[in-house]
């Protein structure tokens, strides 16, 4: 296939000829105007400037290779052709792999172009003639740039596809293992476990996410999963895989982290997400000692995520209480057993608080009622009113227990 961009114009023979000694003499000089390109690519891209010695050998050689090719297809007046710059895959995969963003690397074409013509402006010098020549060559230069960033640009990005399939799947494969209870015996899998420093008998959580909001987005999943496996929840990199609509991440406890730090950690990447228009409902489990609990481990994150309300938010169960989560799991059955004079009295807000204040004060009425602001009398005069309406004497350990329990249930 041809891309028919260096076909000659029409030119006087005059202007042929000045054409070809402008070539000739960019030619003679080639080796001055590669390093003159790849020293702007260093000074304009950062990337290029943080090059590794062999990286840049690499980018000096297909400079040098483009430069070629440009001036073997001019001077012989023969188009170029895909197949005559397949080079440039291999050079926009090894890109790729070593990181460079594709705007660098189109970037990097733009500059090797500049270089090029004002090495071409200078050989034209200063007559006419020069001039003319030169101008007529901008055209099929401009056109082979384009032609051959274009191609490189495609092979970057199915590079790109690819090595991000290949990485998804790796990490959809290692969940999967890792939620059966078992660690990868060998081979790529158990490296990637190494990396995000998941090992059999690894301190974990895990933290199980969906999108939330009256109508969530179906990318948010992806979107986030991206943004949490950025975020900092351990200090090895987190294992973080989308699952359609679910996120489940496995974050690693280090040497010095405790359940507390790490479920701060969560709350922090779930205020940025929020903020940025990309609200969650975040499950987060007990730690699991080792790979063999983080099946259980999920099924506790997935039962907190039940708990967030539709807006979204964070529900630890580090933080719970056995009571919280007793009460907060309890079926339909035990709701309907707490007594209708207990429900009906629990409607009125100030009810709830002098409970809640009691038990606040382990039972000591005094600091009860500085909790609520009130006088001791005034304290004592609620609790002897809610015994008289449930039958249930708040001031007694099971009454209290009872009535707390009612209050979680109907919450």
């Amino acid at each position: 296939m041809s891309s028919g961009v260096l076909q000659p114009v029409g030119h006087g023979e005059a202007i042929r000829e000045e054409r070809f000694r402008i070539l000739v003499a960019v030619r003679d000089h080639l080796d001055e105007v590669i390093e003159a390109a790849v020293a702007a690519m260093q000074e304009e891209i950062p990337v290029y400037a943080e090059c590794e010695p062999g990286l840049l050998a690499d980018v000096r050689h297909q400079v040098g290779r483009h430069y070629r090719m440009k001036l073997e297809c001019l001077l012989d007046g023969h188009d170029v052709t895909l197949e005559s710059l397949s080079f440039t895959r291999g050079a926009a995969m090894r890109r790729a792999r070593a990181g460079f963003g594709l705007e660098d690397y189109i970037n990097a074409f733009r500059v090797g172009q500049q270089t090029f013509w004002e090495a071409v402006l200078e050989a034209a010098g200063s007559t006419q003639l020069g001039h003319e020549a030169a101008l007529s060559l901008a055209t099929p230069l401009m056109r082979y740039c384009d032609f051959a960033s274009t191609l490189a640009g495609h092979a970057y990005v199915e590079f790109k596809q690819h090595a991000v399939a290949d990485a998804d799947r790796e990490r959809r494969d290692l969940l999967e293992h890792l939620l059966a209870g078992s660690l990868p015996a060998r081979g790529p899998l158990l490296a990637a476990a190494q990396g995000y420093g998941v090992s059999a008998d690894a301190r974990m959580l895990v933290v199980a996410a969906v999108a939330a909001g009256p109508t969530p987005d179906a990318d948010t999943a992806l979107a986030a999963s991206g943004a949490i496996a950025r975020a900092t929840l351990g200090d090895a990199r987190t294992l973080v895989v989308a699952r359609q609509a679910e996120i489940v991440a496995v974050p690693v406890f280090s040497s010095g982290c405790d359940t507390s730090r790490m479920c701060a950690r969560v709350d922090a990447v779930h205020a940025r997400l929020r903020d940025e228009g990309l609200p969650l409902a975040m499950g987060v489990s007990t730690p699991a000692a080792g790979v063999a609990e983080l099946p259980r481990a999920y099924e506790e994150a997935c039962a907190a995520l039940a708990w967030v309300a539709e807006a979204g938010g964070v529900a630890a169960l580090p933080r719970m209480s056995p009571f919280d989560y007793l009460a907060r799991s309890a079926p339909s059955t035990a709701r309907r057993l707490v007594d209708p004079a207990v429900r009906e009295l629990l409607t009125d807000e100030r009810v709830c608080e002098t409970i809640q204040a009691l038990a606040d004060a382990d039972l000591r009425l005094g600091r009860a009622a500085e909790i609520l602001q009130v006088h001791p009398n005034t304290a004592q005069y609620r609790l002897r009113r809610i015994e008289e309406r449930t039958g249930r004497n708040p001031r007694s350990v099971r009454g209290l227990i009872d009535l707390l329990l009612a209050i979680e249930l109907e919450a």
